[in-house]
């Protein structure tokens, strides 16, 4: 268990909390490059900072204060001009850089006092990558963006998946070191949702490795041995706040300290017969929580029953009331490892993870059970009768609610013609 004080450590996330500061030291997935592709303006909540993003009509990005510095009007109503984001009140203009272009009055009423020039706004940097937009809102110099090994394989269909939960990010996180809840939760619960019986093969033995980029977890059940992929490969809880489990990735990114927003990033080796392919535009969307019909949570897909868990903790996760077992020792090493990097960015060290080197940035392998599948694949008819694939090809398994546009071109992607067609 942990005390309050140290729970908090854990859990606040806002400008100058010590999770903060080290939480602002990474790029944070924030949107889908898919929904920015002309001139745009959204709201954002990050790390308990209100913000506006914004394409503009030269293309770029931009990512600053939501209040203007002029009179604090919201710059969510806005609008984008060539170069920048205007605010709606005095036309104040202002660059994704955050300096101020233009002051309508003031440059005609006063050019010589230059006042435009004293004025910058809040602005934080922004990259592209996988077909998402990521944030850094920490000191400079910023490490590099991973280029993880998954974002560069050829001939898949991408998609991406946002959530919003209303709980924190550190309790959804430590989802990710927690092997034994497959068991249960995406197991015996879910066949007990199917209505069917019996139950699934108990966990036996599970094991807990560091390396360079986070936390690895291993497990042995009753149907397996230390051969199995399960223990010689293991998952992969991604330092600081992602899961990835060798076809997707999964990252926590806190809006505040009581709401989360939850990204997947999800890769479908097609066919061979449908080789080569070529995905222009990664289709994003957002999943649904609750069933209108019942007004409960949605539990049929995996990650929906996880939000079930993490969310069922309390806004925030009491830890001060919890009673850890010996599967919990991935949990225990994780915590640990948070407050090590507290304390190194106390000292003025890069906490884990943080990459500067761009020779070492360069596709960087991670564990994958079945490599070899994803980077040569197969043909339509091993797919088929694979225990994984065979079921991600008749339905998405993360999350619910995937619009039949995606699942079309899913369709289409893999070979096959939509049942409306």
């Amino acid at each position: 268990m942990l005390g309050e004080a140290k729970n908090k450590l854990l859990t606040r996330v806002g400008p100058g909390e010590p999770m903060g500061n080290l939480l602002r030291r990474y790029w944070m997935p924030i949107a889908a490059e898919a929904d920015y592709q002309d001139q745009k303006v959204t709201p954002i909540r990050l790390m308990g900072e209100d913000l506006v993003l914004y394409r503009d009509g030269k293309g770029n990005l931009g990512l600053v204060d939501r209040q203007c510095p002029h009179r604090r009007a919201d710059l969510s109503y806005g609008y984008t001009e060539d170069c920048g984001l205007r605010c709606n009140y005095h036309g104040w203009l202002f660059d994704k850089d955050g300096a101020c272009l233009e002051q309508p009055y003031e440059d005609v009423a006063a050019p010589e006092r230059k006042f435009r020039e004293k004025v910058k706004i809040k602005a934080y940097p922004l990259e592209r990558k996988a077909g998402l937009i990521w944030a850094y809102m920490g000191p400079m110099p910023a490490p590099l963006l991973p280029d993880w090994e998954p974002f560069n394989w050829p001939n898949g269909f991408k998609q991406i998946v946002f959530t919003t939960l209303p709980c924190n990010w550190f309790q959804c996180q430590e989802n990710s070191i927690d092997p034994v809840h497959f068991e249960w939760m995406h197991a015996n619960w879910a066949k007990r949702l199917r209505g069917e019986d019996g139950r699934a093969p108990r966990h036996l033995k599970v094991a807990f490795d560091e390396f360079e980029h986070g936390l690895v977890y291993k497990r042995i059940r009753e149907d397996t041995d230390e051969t199995n992929p399960l223990w010689t490969v293991g998952r992969t809880a991604l330092w600081p706040n992602a899961f990835f489990l060798g076809d997707h990735f999964e990252w926590r990114v806190p809006i505040d300290d009581e709401n989360t927003l939850s990204v997947t990033w999800a890769f479908f080796r097609v066919p061979t017969e449908a080789e080569p392919f070529e995905q222009d535009t990664i289709p994003a969307w957002e999943a649904p929580l609750i069933d209108e019909t019942t007004g409960r949570w949605i539990t049929s897909h995996v990650m929906n029953q996880d939000f079930v868990a993490w969310v069922g903790q309390g806004t925030i996760a009491d830890r001060a009331q919890e009673r850890l077992g010996t599967s919990d020792a991935g949990i225990i090493k994780m915590r640990k490892l948070f407050f090590d990097d507290l304390e190194k960015i106390d000292r003025g060290e890069d906490p884990k993870g943080i990459i500067r080197d761009p020779a070492e940035n360069q596709s960087i392998k991670l564990p994958v059970a079945e490599r070899d599948l994803l980077l040569r694949g197969a043909p339509r008819a091993a797919l088929a009768t694979h225990p994984i694939w065979a079921k991600h090809m008749q339905d998405f398994p993360f999350c619910a609610g995937q619009p039949e546009t995606v699942r079309d071109a899913f369709r289409a992607a893999i070979g096959e013609v939509s049942e409306d067609a």
